[in-house]
């Protein structure tokens, strides 16, 4: 490393003269991440990214290549682009790319030849391997920011387990305040990601230590108002009743309210087991839990948020009620004369909840009294937030910092947006952000003087994340708000003692990071050990054994159906009612009907995935394995297509059933596609206990499956899960191409909904009407315009439809509009 002792200027290639700070912890951070895949963790304000930055500068320098650095959100992709493209000299600002779901696939992939940084959110690399528009080979540093995400399904493990077999030189830095809340934790976010190396700064270091100020917090308790308390305990009247039941029904011992998210869960597993042992207690007390779930989440929005976002909660679940298919839990509750007198004091209650005025004193001290500039308040609920910042709007300047997605009542924010409002509260044009978690992590917010908690965080990363926004540069202050007697105290109580915990953590993780090391080698070693024994490739040999209606492709009551001994060999020849076949116009030489066309080379099988699929692992676990090529598209016809003749429609267990349950007939429509474009349409069951997860009938089940393969000809086909359809799907791909010497040609367009199937659609969107019902309307009255014009009594002589249906397309028919609501 080379530094200029003389004025403190930095000396390291690639790096703008006189733009960084120079900071010792940060070189050794870096010189530390250049040896090895390492870990850095340093508490938030502290310059991570600089760390990053470094590396890839040397990277860039002495490698070569591509620097890729992932970061969770778009505002923190804006963020790091903006500052590399700073702090980079060597490098065209045209050669440092943002790479977002806002910039198309196409162009992506012609930006990535030309890249020598690329800044992204995981989702979308993630989406640009799996559809092979990207190569990682070239890729020579690899950051993931926020690390401590790589759990679960999260695209940071995907995008690492490619990097690792894709690159060249692969080199990995993860960054984070807070990597995890215990040593297990860590130890699988490092696993996760292939790090080796863990290096950790605290506050007790002499380098950080002068880079940091003191942050006092305070916790501020307030009393909740009589009515609040009133509409809390009726509500909770109501959960310890189901939860008297779930008693009785032997899967609890627990009657209180305030029960704990872990006995929520060991519950729910206490019925799964009912249900797959077909007893009649285990459907009844899963919907009394999913009652108990929403209860809960009511009671947390009126004692902790507002009275207003409880009423605008139970609005939505009373939607969701009348909407067609709604489960018995979500009648059940908004029907309870209970709730329904809680909701009723709920609109007529027109106080505030106190934090709010609590929180207006706070900010009038820090901006009044003590001279403060800014003043940041982080609150769970959207609802909240826009209530906030309408009511602290009349006393400061006020605006407010949300995420991208819209919800229901509530509009998102677009980047822009967001780009604005930050540079808007760094310019000091407002005094007050009031923001929802999008601006916790790693987002260069400016130096606050306060940062009020609307409600503690139950998370210590969260609530560490948050903190951060202040005591950078001077003394800060943090106050969190807390409602007395309520799960605001659950909360507080978990995020201190975990925080601390994090905090040991952090310092026994800096004492024993040699250990840990040692333990990730180790384990590295063994992953060696049996790749050298029995291979890597995890469909060969140890694959779970295909269940007998799988492979032999038959559905229950169906034997005759076509199944995969349909790809084998010579074809069968098929005709269906459109004349298509073998030899059907998805075959003319001038490729009439063909959408798009993917070419395979001679090694890979190709299997063109609906980018709709990505929200599974399949796609994601196919674009793994050794010679498999997947392509995105947007697919009009079906999920995946494995050649020109095969195209593949899944369902869940849960989708399938949705079907025969909430009047839902896309499927058949979608088969019925699949069969007009397609000599061998599929349609894959995934997931276990079809005939036990519903009260749905076995003749229900078996009649649709019938009619998928009589009426469609279409092969249905059963796995157990994710893993064993990924399985399924590569089989048949390899017997189409590899054996058949099929190529894959994506074609087909979905049919157009016919006069009549327009008519049934437009009644049937009606709240409390479905298809059947719509089509015994139709024909009673023998036009749309008829049926919305009858009157309730006349309605009523429709076969199935009764005195409630009645009033329900009365209501919607004869109602005035109201755009407001």
């Amino acid at each position: 490393m080379a530094t200029s002792e003389a004025d403190g200027d930095i000396d390291w290639p690639f790096l703008a003269e006189g733009l960084l700070e120079r900071r010792e912890y940060q070189f050794q951070l870096a010189q530390a991440a250049l040896r090895d895949h390492t870990l850095v963790c340093l508490p938030t304000g502290l310059g991570k990214t600089t760390v990053s930055l470094l590396v890839t500068a040397r990277r860039l320098h002495d490698v070569g290549g591509t620097s890729l650095l992932l970061a969770p959100t778009k505002p923190l992709v804006s963020q790091h682009a903006d500052f590399y493209r700073e702090a980079l000299a060597e490098v065209p600002d045209d050669e440092i790319v943002v790479f977002t779901g806002e910039v198309r696939p196409a162009k992506r992939a012609d930006l990535w030849e030309e890249a020598r940084v690329v800044v992204a959110t995981p989702q979308v690399v993630e989406n640009d391997l799996v559809g092979n528009r990207i190569s990682l080979s070239r890729v020579t540093h690899c950051t993931f920011d926020e690390c401590h995400r790589a759990t679960g399904d999260y695209a940071y493990n995907y995008i690492a387990e490619r990097y690792h077999e894709d690159a060249e030189e692969p080199l990995v830095t993860g960054m984070s305040a807070s990597p995890g809340d215990d040593e297990e934790a860590i130890l699988q976010v490092c696993e996760n990601l292939g790090i080796h190396d863990v290096e950790v700064m605290t506050e007790d270091d002499a380098d950080v230590a002068e880079h940091t100020h003191e942050t006092t917090v305070e916790w501020e308790r307030v009393d909740l108002p009589e009515t609040v308390e009133e509409i809390r305990d009726a509500i909770n009247e109501i959960v310890r009743q189901r939860l008297t039941r779930l008693k009785e029904l032997g899967v609890t011992n627990k009657t209180s309210p305030d029960v704990s998210e872990r006995e929520i869960q060991r519950i729910q597993g206490q019925l799964r087991d009912l249900m797959n042992n077909d007893q009649s207690e285990g459907y009844e007390g899963m919907s009394m839990l999913a009652e108990v779930r929403k209860l809960r989440t009511a009671v947390t929005y009126v004692e902790t948020q507002s009275v207003e976002s409880f009423r605008r909660y139970m609005e939505r679940q009373k939607e969701a009620a009348r909407s067609s298919g709604a489960s018995k839990a979500d009648q059940r509750m908004v029907s309870e004369p209970k709730v329904r007198e809680a909701v009723r004091k709920a609109r007529d209650y027109d106080d505030l909840h106190p934090k709010f005025r609590r929180a207006r004193m706070l900010i009038a001290e820090t901006l009044g009294i003590n001279d403060g500039e800014r003043v940041i308040l982080f609150t769970e609920s959207r609802d909240t937030a826009e209530a906030l910042t309408d009511f602290l709007g009349a006393h400061f300047e006020t605006q407010k910092f949300v995420g991208q997605s819209d919800t229901d009542g509530s509009e998102g924010m677009t980047q822009t947006e967001q780009q604005e409002t930050l540079d808007r509260f760094r310019a000091g044009e407002f005094e007050v952000l009031v923001s929802t978690s999008v601006a916790e992590e790693g987002l260069d917010v400016p130096e606050v003087d306060l940062v009020l908690f609307y409600e503690p965080v139950p998370t210590a990363i969260r609530s560490i994340q948050r903190k951060g926004r202040t005591g950078r540069q001077t003394e800060g202050a943090v106050t969190v708000l807390l409602a007395e007697d309520t799960r605001d105290e659950a909360y507080f109580w978990k995020a201190r003692r975990d925080e601390k915990e994090m905090e040991q953590q952090l310092r026994s993780l800096k004492n024993v990071a040699g250990e840990i090391e040692g333990e990730l080698s180790e384990q590295a070693g063994l992953a060696a050990y049996e790749d050298d024994e029995g291979g890597n490739d995890d469909s060969a040999g140890d694959a779970p054994q295909e269940s007998e209606e799988a492979t032999s492709g038959t559905t229950a009551g169906n034997d005759g159906q076509a199944g995969l001994d349909a790809f084998a060999g010579k074809a069968v020849e098929k005709k269906d009612e459109s004349g298509g076949g073998d030899d059907g116009e998805d075959e003319t030489e001038d490729g009439d009907g063909v959408v798009a066309e993917a070419g395979t080379d001679d090694e890979a099988v190709e299997i063109v995935v609906d980018q709709r699929e990505l929200d599974s692992s399949i796609a994601r676990d196919l674009s793994t394995r050794d010679g498999i090529e997947t392509r995105l598209e947007t697919l009009e016809v079906g999920d995946y297509v494995l050649s020109d003749r095969v195209v593949v429609e899944r369902k869940t267990v849960a989708d399938f059933l949705d079907t025969l349950t909430g009047g839902d007939r896309s499927m058949f429509e979608q088969v019925g596609d699949a069969a007009r474009h397609y000599a061998r349409p599929v349609v894959v069951v995934e997931g276990e206990n079809l005939y036990g997860e519903r009260n749905v009938h076995p003749k229900a089940i078996h009649g649709a499956l019938a009619s998928l393969a009589v009426d469609f000809g279409a092969s249905v086909m059963r796995t157990s899960d994710e893993a064993e359809t990924a399985d399924l799907l590569e089989t048949v791909a390899e017997r189409e191409q590899d054996d058949g010497g099929r190529e894959v040609s994506v074609h087909g367009e979905k049919q157009s909904k016919t006069l009549t199937e327009q008519q049934e659609y437009v009644v049937a969107s009606i709240a409390e009407v479905g298809p059947v019902t719509a089509r015994s309307l139709l024909a009673e009255f023998g036009s749309v315009e008829a049926v919305m014009t009858a009157e309730e009594d006349d309605l009523q002589e429709a076969e199935g439809v009764g005195a409630v249906t009645a009033e329900r397309i009365r209501e919607v028919t004869g109602s005035s509009y109201d755009g407001s609501e």
